[in-house]
C-alpha cells in the first residue's frame, strides 16, 4: 500500500523534472524559458516532493499520521499541482487573473499542509525527534509570503527598486524559507540515516539553534526588503548563515565518523555545500551592492547553484535513497534497485558539479553552453534511473527468493560495491572536451604565430611590465625590452567590459573581466612582438600594443607576425590589412533567390497593445542567418532576430525592458524612445547577467534601439539594432501599415561576424531592408488597389543614409521625426502637394502614406541608386 501511494505521488515529481527537462532542451523557442524552467524545478518538482516527503518525515518522527490520511494528502496535492500550472500558464499567456486564482491555490494548500501539521504534533507521542517537524510547518508558513510577493513581482506596474526589493525577498523567502528550512529540517534524520551512523550528540541542541536562527535571518531579510535598507536585509542573509553553519556542525561530525559512500548522501551532501556558498555569497553581494536593481542583478547569478547545485542535486539525492526503501518488496528488491540507482554515481556527481562551477566561471561562451548540456544530461539521467529501479524493484520482489537470506534493507550499503571506474573517467573526459574545445574556439586561449625568442640567449633577466586596459586603449601602448629578456604582463582591466590581451608569439591574457588583474608569461623576447585584444572590434578601435626589442640584429621580426590571424567569428578575425579571411561577399549573388529554409521577415506591425505598461524581455543570442543569397553570417540579437524585435506604443507608456546577455561578449542597449542619463540603464553587462532599462515614452515617432558597446558600428553592423514606435496622437488607420528597417552588411567570412575594418573604412557589401538583401524582392509586400498603406521607415545604419522611394507611387503623407511634412491631421484633404522620398540620416525615422492605383509589381527602394543595387530593394505586390 505505502509503494503504491509513493509511486503515484511521486510520479508528479517525475512529470514536472520532465517538464523543466522539455524547456531546458526547447529554450529558445519558449518565451521567459529561464523564468519557466526555474518555476517548473522549484515550484514544481521541489515543492511537490516537499509536500509528498515532509508529510512522510512528520509521520515517521512522530509516529502518527497527519489528519485525513493519503486521501488529504492527495487533495492537497491536487491543489498545489492546479495552483502551480495556473501560475506558470498565467504568467506565459498575459492572465492576470488566472495567476492569481493560481497563487491563492498553492498558498491555500501550503497552509492547509501545516494546519495538518499541527494538529498532527497535537497528539503526537513524546518522541526525540518529533519536534523537528515543527521545521516544515515555519516552511510551510513561508511559502505563502512567497507566493504573494511572486504575484507582485507578476504585476504590470511594478518597477524600479520596488520591483527588485520585491524580487529578491521573494527569491530569498521561497528558496531560503520553503524549501531551505524543509531540507535542514529533513536533513538532520536523513542524514545520520544516508551515511548508516548513529545521530551525533550534539544534533539536537544545533537543529533546535538553528531553527530559532534560521527563522530570525529570514524575518530580518524581509524587513530589510520592506524598509528598503540593503543593509538590514545583507545581515538576515548572514544570520541565516550562522543558522546554517550551526546545523552544519553535527552533519560535518557525522561525516567524519562514517565518509558518504553511496551516490544520495554525496549528492545531498553537494547540495548541503552548494547552499552555503550562496548564502555566502548573497551576503556579500548584498553589503556591497550600490543599489537595489544591482542587487537584483547580482541574485540573478546566484539562481544557477541554487536551482541547480543545491535544489535539484537535494532532491534527486533524497529520492535515490528513499525510493528503493519505500518501493520494498525484501531485501533482493532494494538490493536490485539500489544497484540500479547507483550506477554512475560518481560520473553523474563529477558532470553536475564541474560542470555547474564551469557554467559559473567567466569562461568562453562554447564552455558555458557545453557544461550546460553535461549538467542537464547527468541530472536527467538520475530520474531515469528512479523509473529503472521501480521496475527491476517489482521484477525482482516477483521472483522466488532463493539462496541465503539477505541482508536487511538498512545495512544494504554499509559495505557499497565497488564502483566501476570507467563512467567516471568519461565524465571526467566530457568535461576536459568541453574546455578544450571550448578554448580552441576561443583565440584569446590559442596560440598564435612563431616564437618570441627567436634567436635571442636568455639573459636571465625578468622584466616585469604592468598594462591597463582602458577606453580602447592599452597604458602603455608600447615597451622596449632588451633582447632575450624574460616578458611578463601584469594585465589590469579597468574598464567597464572585458577584455584581453593577445600577442602573436601565442601568449595570451585570456579575458579579463572588468575590475580584474592578470598575469601571464611572454616568454624569452628575441624579436619583436604586436599585440592587441582581440574581443570583436576593439583591435579596429585602437587596442593594440607594442613589444620592441632593442639591442639585437632584425629586431623587427615581427612584422610577418603582425598579420596573424586571430580566431574564429565572435573575435577579431583579420590581420592589420583586413584581408587574411576570405569575405563571404564573393559568394553572394544578389540575382539569386534565398535559400530553400529561409524564413521572410515579416513586415506587418501589429497595432500598440492596448496596455500601458510593456513588459519585455530580450535575450542576447548569437545566431547564424542568411542574410544574402549564398551568404551566411553569425548576428548578435536581440531576442534571436536583426533587426531586434519591433515595440509600439503610445505616448505616456511605461517600457519595463529586462536584457538578458546569453552571448559570448559584452554587450548593452540604449533606447532612444526614453530619456534618460545613460550611465546605469546603458552599461555593458557581460556574458550571463541582466540588467533592467524602464523608460517613459513622452514623445511620438519612430526611435531607434541599439546595443550601445564600443565599437558601437561593429555591433549595430551585426544586428544589435531595432524599432520603438510611439504613435503620434489621433494617428489616423490605415488599410496596412508595414516596417521596413534598412541596415548594411559588412561581411566576414562565411558563417563568420561582420568585418569591423569595412565598418571602419565605410564599405558595406550590402544594404539591406530587415536584415535580407532581396527577401521582398522574392516575397512581396501584398496590397490591393486603392488601400491606404502607412510605410515605417527607419535607417539604423550604421553609416549610411536612405532616401525611401515607392517606383510608381507617390507619398501623400509623410511624417518625418515626430512631425508632419505632409497631410497629417488638420491637413487640407484637397491639397494637391505630394512626396517622392524620405530622406534619413542613420538613426532617424518616420513614416509615409501612399495609395497605389493600380494593380502591379511596385519597387520600394533607397533612392541612393548604388544602395539599391546593392541590396535596398523589395517589392509592393499590388492586386484588384
Amino acid at each position: 500500500m505505502r509503494a503504491r501511494w509513493h509511486l503515484r505521488v511521486n510520479s508528479l515529481v517525475l512529470l514536472w523534472l520532465l517538464a523543466a527537462t522539455v524547456v531546458a532542451v526547447a529554450h529558445r523557442g519558449i518565451p521567459e524559458a529561464r523564468w519557466v524552467m526555474a518555476h517548473l524545478l522549484l515550484l514544481g518538482a521541489v515543492s511537490t516532493a516537499i509536500l509528498i516527503w515532509s508529510a512522510h518525515f512528520a509521520e515517521a518522527v512522530r509516529r502518527r499520521p497527519l489528519p485525513g490520511g493519503h486521501r488529504g494528502q492527495a487533495l492537497r496535492l491536487a491543489l498545489h499541482t492546479a495552483g502551480a500550472v495556473a501560475v506558470v500558464t498565467g504568467l506565459l499567456t498575459g492572465a492576470w487573473g488566472v495567476v492569481v486564482g493560481g497563487a491563492v491555490a498553492v498558498g491555500a494548500g501550503a497552509v492547509w499542509h501545516a494546519t495538518a501539521l499541527v494538529v498532527q504534533g497535537r497528539g503526537a507521542l513524546g518522541v526525540r525527534l518529533g519536534w523537528t517537524a515543527w521545521y516544515f510547518v515555519v516552511a510551510a508558513l513561508a511559502l505563502p509570503v512567497g507566493v504573494v510577493l511572486g504575484v507582485l513581482l507578476a504585476r504590470p506596474d511594478i518597477a524600479g527598486d520596488t520591483a527588485a526589493r520585491t524580487y529578491v525577498a521573494h527569491v530569498g523567502v521561497m528558496l531560503l524559507g520553503w524549501v531551505g528550512l524543509t531540507v535542514v529540517g529533513t536533513t538532520v534524520t536523513l542524514w545520520p540515516t544516508m551515511l548508516r551512523t548513529q545521530l551525533d550528540g550534539d544534533a539536537h541542541r544545533a537543529a533546535r539553534h538553528g531553527l530559532a536562527v534560521l527563522g530570525a535571518g529570514l524575518s530580518v531579510m524581509l524587513a530589510g526588503a520592506a524598509t528598503g535598507s540593503l543593509v538590514l536585509t545583507s545581515a538576515g542573509v548572514g544570520t541565516y548563515l550562522l543558522g546554517l553553519l550551526r546545523t552544519s556542525w553535527p552533519l560535518l561530525a557525522e561525516a567524519r565518523r562514517r565518509p558518504p559512500a553511496a551516490f544520495a548522501p554525496r549528492s545531498v551532501g553537494a547540495a548541503w555545500l552548494w547552499l552555503l556558498l550562496c548564502v555566502a555569497t548573497w551576503t556579500v553581494l548584498l553589503a556591497t551592492a550600490p543599489g537595489w536593481p544591482e542587487a537584483q542583478v547580482r541574485l540573478g547569478g546566484l539562481l544557477a547553484p541554487l536551482a541547480v547545485g543545491f535544489a535539484a542535486q537535494v532532491l534527486l539525492g533524497a529520492l535515490t535513497h528513499l525510493g528503493p526503501m519505500i518501493l520494498g518488496g525484501g531485501p533482493s528488491a532494494v538490493r536490485a534497485a539500489i544497484a540500479v540507482v547507483e550506477r554512475g554515481g560518481t560520473a553523474r556527481l563529477v558532470l553536475v558539479n564541474l560542470g555547474l562551477a564551469l557554467f559559473l566561471l567567466p569562461a568562453p561562451s562554447l564552455v558555458r553552453v557545453g557544461s550546460s548540456l553535461l549538467v542537464l544530461g547527468a541530472l536527467v539521467t538520475t530520474p531515469v534511473l528512479l523509473v529503472r529501479a521501480a521496475v527491476v524493484s517489482r521484477r525482482s520482489a516477483a521472483a522466488p527468493q532463493t539462496g541465503p537470506v539477505a541482508l536487511p534493507a538498512a545495512q544494504l550499503l554499509t559495505a557499497p560495491p565497488r564502483r566501476p571506474m570507467g563512467p567516471t573517467l568519461v565524465a571526467a573526459a566530457a568535461l576536459a572536451l568541453v574546455v578544450a574545445g571550448g578554448a580552441a574556439a576561443d583565440p584569446a586561449s590559442l596560440g598564435h604565430g612563431t616564437s618570441a625568442a627567436a634567436a635571442a640567449d636568455p639573459t636571465g633577466r625578468v622584466v616585469v611590465v604592468e598594462v591597463e586596459a582602458q577606453d580602447m586603449r592599452f597604458e602603455p601602448s608600447r615597451v622596449e625590452v632588451a633582447a632575450g629578456d624574460e616578458l611578463v604582463l601584469v594585465v589590469t582591466n579597468v574598464d567597464t567590459t572585458v577584455h584581453d590581451l593577445v600577442l602573436d608569439s601565442g601568449a595570451a591574457s585570456g579575458r579579463v573581466a572588468p575590475g580584474a588583474t592578470t598575469r601571464f608569461e611572454a616568454g624569452v623576447v628575441g624579436r619583436d612582438l604586436a599585440g592587441w585584444c582581440s574581443v570583436a572590434g576593439h583591435r579596429q578601435m585602437g587596442m593594440t600594443f607594442d613589444v620592441v626589442v632593442t639591442g639585437a640584429d632584425g629586431a623587427d621580426g615581427g612584422a610577418l607576425a603582425e598579420g596573424a590571424q586571430v580566431g574564429p567569428s565572435g573575435d577579431d578575425a583579420h590581420g592589420h590589412d583586413g584581408s587574411s579571411i576570405r569575405s563571404a561577399a564573393q559568394d553572394m549573388d544578389l540575382r539569386e533567390a534565398p535559400g530553400p529554409t529561409f524564413v521572410t521577415r515579416d513586415a506587418v506591425l501589429p497595432p500598440a497593445p492596448a496596455t500601458t505598461v510593456h513588459q519585455v524581455t530580450l535575450e542576447v543570442v548569437e545566431v547564424e542567418r542568411e542574410v544574402a543569397p549564398g551568404v551566411t553570417q553569425t548576428l548578435w540579437t536581440f531576442g534571436g532576430t536583426a533587426p531586434g524585435p519591433a515595440l509600439r506604443g503610445r505616448v505616456g507608456d511605461t517600457f519595463e525592458i529586462t536584457l538578458v546577455n546569453d552571448g559570448s561578449l559584452g554587450h548593452s542597449i540604449d533606447f532612444h524612445a526614453g530619456a534618460l542619463a545613460p550611465q546605469e540603464p546603458m552599461r555593458t553587462i557581460e556574458p550571463g547577467q541582466t540588467l533592467t532599462y524602464v523608460f517613459t515614452a513622452t514623445r511620438s515617432g519612430i526611435w531607434m534601439y541599439h546595443c550601445s558597446t564600443m565599437p558601437m558600428s561593429l555591433h549595430i553592423a551585426n544586428g544589435m539594432a531595432g524599432a520603438v514606435v510611439i504613435d503620434p496622437p489621433d494617428l489616423p488607420p490605415v488599410d496596412r501599415e508595414y516596417l521596413v528597417v534598412q541596415s548594411e552588411l559588412y561581411l566576414g567570412e562565411q558563417g563568420g561576424i561582420a568585418d569591423a575594418a569595412k565598418v571602419g573604412a565605410e564599405r558595406p557589401d550590402a544594404v539591406v531592408f530587415n536584415g535580407h538583401a532581396v527577401q521582398y524582392r522574392h516575397d512581396p509586400l501584398p496590397a490591393r488597389v486603392g488601400e491606404r498603406i502607412r510605410l515605417w521607415v527607419l535607417d539604423v545604419g550604421p553609416n549610411r543614409p536612405s532616401a525611401f522611394h515607392v517606383v510608381g507611387g507617390q507619398f501623400d503623407t509623410v511624417y518625418l521625426e515626430g512631425a508632419w511634412t505632409l497631410g497629417g491631421p488638420g491637413s487640407d484633404p484637397g491639397g494637391t502637394g505630394g512626396a517622392q522620398v524620405l530622406g534619413l540620416h542613420p538613426a532617424q525615422g518616420g513614416f509615409v502614406e501612399l495609395v497605389l492605383p493600380e494593380a502591379g509589381s511596385y519597387p520600394f527602394v533607397s533612392h541612393l541608386m548604388v544602395d539599391a543595387e546593392r541590396g535596398a530593394l523589395g517589392l509592393i505586390s499590388v492586386t484588384d
